[in-house]
This record gives C-alpha cells, structure tokens and sequence, in this order.
C-alpha cells in the first residue's frame, strides 16, 4: 500500500478526531457551536480554483534552510479536501535561477523542478532563507507576485523579499535573531518583533524556520477553512497552534537585553565574543571582519 493511500483511509477519522481534540481558548472560540452559531470565516479568504490545483512553488538556491522549505512543503502536500477536484488541491513544485543542482543546508542536494523559464506560473511562492539573491530572482519573485495569491517568506527568506521592493512601508516577520539587521538593512520596512506571521495584501512573511509550517496552515485555511487546516495539522501530528494565532511569537517580542554574564552587541543585537576591541564588546563574525578572516 502505497504512503499516500494509507493516510487517506484514516483522513475522515482524523479530521472528526481533530475537531474534537482540547484547543486553547482562543482556538476553541472559533470553533463553532450551538451559541455562536457556524464557523466564522478566517480572514481574508481566497478563493480555490472550481477544478485543478493550486500552483505551489518554492524557490531555492544554494544554502536554502531545509526546514524553512520542507515544513511547508510537507503542509500543502498533505492537505485533502473530500469532494474537491483535486482532492489533494496544492501542487508544490521546487523552482531556481537554472535546473543546475542547488546545495540546500546540511549537505543537501536538490534538483529543482523547474527553471525561471520553464516554471509554471504559481498561485502561492514560498521563499526559505537561503544565499544572496540574484539580479535575476529578483525579478523573477516581483514577476510572479503581480498574479500570486500568496507570496510567502520564511524566516530570514525575509531579506530577498524585502530586496524586491514589495515590502515598502509594509509589516514583515522574519528570525528573531535577524530583527535588527533586516531593520537596519530595510529602514522602509516595518519588522514586527514578536510576530509568528504577517500578512498585508498578497504577501505574507513568517518568523523563524518552524513558522513557516504554522503560515502555511494559515494559507490552506484562507482557501479551505478551518476544518480542512486543522484536519491538516492532526495528520502532519503538528501540534503547535501558532498558525491560528499570527502575535504567538510574543516570548521574542522584547528586545534583549545585554548583561555581563551575556553580552550583546548594542547595534545588531548578536551575542558578542568575550574578546573585546577596546572597550566595545563585538560580536565574533564583526571580529572576524576586523581582521580580515574567513
């Protein structure tokens, strides 16, 4: 039998279990009942295709961060919708600048399914942090988001998003550890410290790694409902609840502060090297920098 039609025979048993598992308070609100009448519509719906799938790509270069993308990826692949055509509606596909092999982090290697050139045209972009972009990603991420529902950075996917001029003036989530330096990078961006995601017309941006699952969810949700998200989550067996929350990344909403015992530095907001130059405290790779090593 194969992977997929196993998961399939247990999908309506999961998706009544789902609904019926202990939710926070906040989840349970929105659950419907005999008070509060149907499930409340999650916000800013979009709007499926009457037949055929949904368009789904992940554009990938060298060092792109495997959980940014593969968390995701494993989030739409999974998702089933009885009755609609398909029911398995998302159609995630790996896109780069050439189809020459990307080395993904961790040793990874990729062959994308796609060129710029010969990609399919998506309804959804997924952006994972990864190297410096091109000239060329670049204009390719601007091109396609003139007709995505969605396009979607993860973690310190952030910055070449932000590289594209889409984030002007705009609400952006990235890695905790990355809010200062894509503040000082993008001065017309606002970095939203404590955001698990955020949204503002068709883009969309996600805090760090992990939370590029709980967007994800949040995206089916805006084509699917609810029901079909969280009946989602119980087969990935995720059960984090970030993706109904967008602030539930508070525990990094204030800025560190430094100590002695842990010292930080007062610019870029990095743990800094004992070593000192001076009296100012650096961080190692501004130390690194300073005396020209790799």
């Amino acid at each position: 039998m194969k992977r997929r039609d196993l998961l399939e025979m247990s999908v309506g048993v999961g998706s009544a279990i789902a609904l019926l598992r202990p939710l926070s308070l906040k989840a349970a609100q929105r659950e419907p009942s005999a008070t509060n009448g149907p499930l409340a519509a999650p916000p800013n719906p979009l709007r499926p295709p009457a037949e055929g799938d949904i368009p789904v790509a992940f554009l990938i270069s060298d060092d792109a961060v495997v959980i940014d993308f593969a968390g995701p990826w494993e989030v739409f692949e999974r998702v089933h919708v009885p009755g609609h055509s398909p029911v398995h509606p998302f159609r995630p596909y790996t896109v780069a600048e050439t189809a020459t092999p990307v080395h993904a982090g961790g040793g990874m290697t990729i062959v994308p399914n796609y060129s710029f050139a010969s990609a399919p045209m998506p309804k959804v972009l997924v952006i994972p942090a990864q190297s410096d972009p091109t000239n060329g990603m670049i204009a390719w991420v601007r091109d396609v988001t003139r007709t995505s529902d969605v396009t979607m950075s993860v973690c310190t996917g952030a910055f070449l998003l932000a590289k594209t001029g889409l984030l002007h003036g705009k609400a952006v989530a990235t890695h905790h550890g990355a809010y200062a330096e894509l503040a000082m990078a993008f001065p017309d961006v606002f970095v939203k410290r404590g955001a698990r995601f955020v949204e503002s017309g068709n883009i969309a941006s996600s805090g760090g790694l992990s939370s590029g699952i709980d967007l994800a969810l949040h995206v089916v949700e805006r084509y699917f409902g609810h029901a079909i998200a969280l009946s989602t989550a119980d087969n990935l067996e995720y059960q984090g609840q970030g993706w109904m929350n967008p602030d539930s990344n508070q525990a990094y909403a204030a800025r560190p502060v430094s100590t002695d015992q842990h010292p930080l530095c007062p610019v870029c907001e990095m743990d800094v090297d004992p070593i000192h130059v001076g009296k100012i405290y650096l961080p190692r790779t501004h130390l690194l920098f300073l005396h020209g090593s790799t």
